[in-house]
């Protein structure tokens, strides 16, 4: 063999022993590494693929567990509307969306409850447990905590998905793991779903011939019954009257108009104004009107609708504010169906109040201050005995009705 191809068989040799070597290396690390770093790959797409076909080829062929198609689908919608970084913008997949539109009509298969979720704890806090409902009748109450359904911890779900979980066929029942506020322990009630239409108006009859409505939230139902309790209380000889909106986080801007409109005289009561500066009005559209001294319980809780109903109050002079500074949500949203029946919802426009005042980020500071006391564990469960605001709100009235 010559010189020459003895070199060329040398050099052959050294790769061949420098591949062994680092595939020794890489085994070696492979057993110690429980992963593999994967660099740029040669995809059989063209320069032009978009980068979420990248990533789904990237999990096709190397993600371990199993991939729940639609679900993927769904968070990429879900995704891209996180991404505008506007907490009241969402995507609603069709049974999120069928399920929101018969929460704003207020008329749903269910158990007769109105909750939020503790951010904190995960656990869903009865706001209002409605009086014809099942679950009142069953022995639930505001201030009630949901920790599980047939049994099963809902801690770490969404809302929107315990509600679908709690909702279901007339007739059917369901049980639920309630830690009750007033006894402070933890009790199982079976109850029965029901054909429920939402109690967002209550309404009594106070000493002194003072009126009280308490607004849970505005959904299309509020303002008819708004309206009767308004008609109610003035037929029982009422002289002044409270509207409790504190912890009312909003709903529907045309039922806040609504509502408005029996206590206003014809007037602007709100406009909005979009991104291309186009404004819409809405105005109360006749001249009936509520006549006697009117006081507004606000809270921070008190949101959006209820803003814009305080706001039209407080511009016009007619009722006196009571209680805390409101949230400060002074955007509206509107929603976009899909053609599969899924939807958006995005912020849309600014609203103002009638003299001008756009309150979102500030809030509505009210006429008069008055906070709860701090020893409270419950506010959500609060006795008319404990309740400062409310206290202070008829002490408002009564001075305006002697005058």
């Amino acid at each position: 063999m010559s010189q020459k191809n003895r070199g060329k068989v040398g050099k052959i040799l050294i790769g061949i022993l420098f591949l062994i070597i680092c595939l020794g290396i890489g085994f070696l690390l492979g057993n110690r590494f429980p992963f593999l770093i994967i660099g740029n790959q040669n995809h059989t797409d063209s320069v032009n693929t978009s980068k979420l076909r990248v990533l789904e080829q990237y999990i096709d062929r190397y993600f371990l567990n199993d991939v729940d198609e639609q679900n993927l689908e769904d968070y990429t919608y879900k995704g891209l509307m996180i991404g505008l970084t506007d907490p009241y913008s969402t995507y609603y997949t069709k049974e999120e969306y069928t399920e929101m539109i018969e929460s704003l009509e207020g008329s749903y298969c269910g158990i007769g409850v109105l909750c939020t979720q503790d951010t904190e704890t995960g656990e869903v806090v009865v706001l209002n447990a409605f009086k014809k409902g099942s679950a009142y009748e069953a022995g639930i109450r505001s201030g009630d905590r949901i920790v599980k359904v047939e049994g099963e911890s809902i801690i770490d779900e969404d809302l929107q998905t315990i509600v679908s979980k709690i909702r279901g066929e007339e007739g059917t029942k369901i049980t639920l793991t309630i830690y009750q506020a007033e006894t402070k322990k933890y009790k199982d009630f079976t109850v029965e779903r029901r054909e429920t239409e939402n109690e967002t108006v209550t309404y009594e009859l106070f000493s002194d011939k003072i009126g009280y409505i308490e607004v849970s939230e505005f959904d299309d139902v509020t303002a008819d019954q708004f309206k009767e309790a308004v008609d109610t209380l003035e037929e029982q000889g009422i002289e002044g009257l409270i509207i409790d909106l504190r912890n009312n986080g909003g709903g529907v801007l045309t039922s806040a108009q609504k509502m408005l409109d029996r206590l206003l005289p014809k007037c602007l009561l709100t406009y909005t104004e979009d991104k291309s500066g186009k404004k819409q009005e809405y105005w109360a559209e006749d001249n009936q009107k509520f006549d006697k001294p009117l006081v507004i319980l606000i809270n921070g809780q008190s949101a959006s609708a209820s803003e814009l109903f305080s706001g039209a109050i407080k511009d016009y002079g007619v009722g006196t504010l009571v209680g805390t500074k409101s949230f400060g949500k002074g955007i509206v949203q509107s929603i976009f169906p899909l053609q599969d029946g899924s939807a958006i919802k995005l912020t849309v426009a600014k609203y103002y109040t009638p003299n001008g005042i756009c309150i979102h980020g500030t809030g509505i500071e009210p006429d008069v201050t008055v906070e709860l006391p701090d020893s409270l564990e419950n506010p959500l469960n609060i006795t008319k005995k404990q309740d400062t605001q409310l206290k202070k709100a008829i002490e408002v009235l009564k001075e305006k009705m002697q005058k």
